[in-house]
């Protein structure tokens, strides 16, 4: 495929549109390419929001349906919500357990709160990844913030979810730069809720491990 058309599949790469042979090659092209690697760090938040959208969206529903009359005061309820989070947050900050565990050659610390949000903080010895989750319960299931510092770029990583049942989601993926350990911020969302999580995994585009992050509850 020329060079043209590898930077058009920038789109349908962070939507997850393309098949697997298609994103394998699309992630070679990622490694020699920064605009393209910019890009889909910046399609990240849209990408994050057609997922939650189609998640909490019925089948029956039409993709074009209108909103309802009641949309307004839910969404003004739901800021409510989360300004009263916030301020709640500040309070249990103070009466965190904090849990600080060595196993594996992974350091990892833990700071919970009592409105659902939990953080966790995690260094791979063997790979030298540094790396923290944040993660927020919602109805349709949870959101997660995470930052990474990793300085072995390029390369493409993925954040993957392993539920109790062994099962895994894919949460968010990006590339990171050469040489560049400054940290980098994802966000993404899952249909589990942290409680069916029973760790985080950040791998590399091949399915090398670098660092495990065990699910804040």
């Amino acid at each position: 495929m020329r060079s043209l058309e590898r930077h058009r599949d920038v789109g349908a790469y962070a939507l997850g549109l393309l098949d697997e042979v298609e994103a394998f090659r699309f992630e070679d092209h990622l490694m020699e390419c920064p605009q393209c690697a910019a890009q889909v760090t910046e399609f990240g938040p849209t990408a994050r929001q057609l997922l939650l959208y189609r998640k909490a969206t019925p089948r029956s529903v039409h993709p074009m349906a209108g909103p309802g009359p009641q949309l307004l005061d839910k969404l003004l309820g739901e800021v409510a919500a989360r300004q009263r989070a916030q301020r709640r947050r500040l309070l249990f900050a103070l009466a965190a357990s904090v849990v600080v565990a060595l196993a594996g050659g992974v350091l990892s610390t833990m700071l919970g709160g009592g409105d659902g949000t939990a953080r966790v903080t995690a260094t791979d010895e063997r790979s030298g990844v540094w790396a923290q989750l944040t993660t927020q319960d919602e109805a349709y299931g949870s959101e997660v913030e995470l930052q990474v510092k990793d300085g072995a770029g390029p390369r493409s990583c993925r954040l993957v979810a392993i539920a109790g049942d062994g099962s895994e989601q894919t949460l968010a993926s990006w590339m990171v730069p050469t040489h560049d350990a400054r940290p980098l911020t994802m966000h993404g969302g899952s249909t589990l809720h942290s409680d069916q999580i029973t760790r985080y995994e950040v791998r590399t585009a091949d399915g090398e491990h670098l660092v495990t992050l065990p699910a804040p509850h």
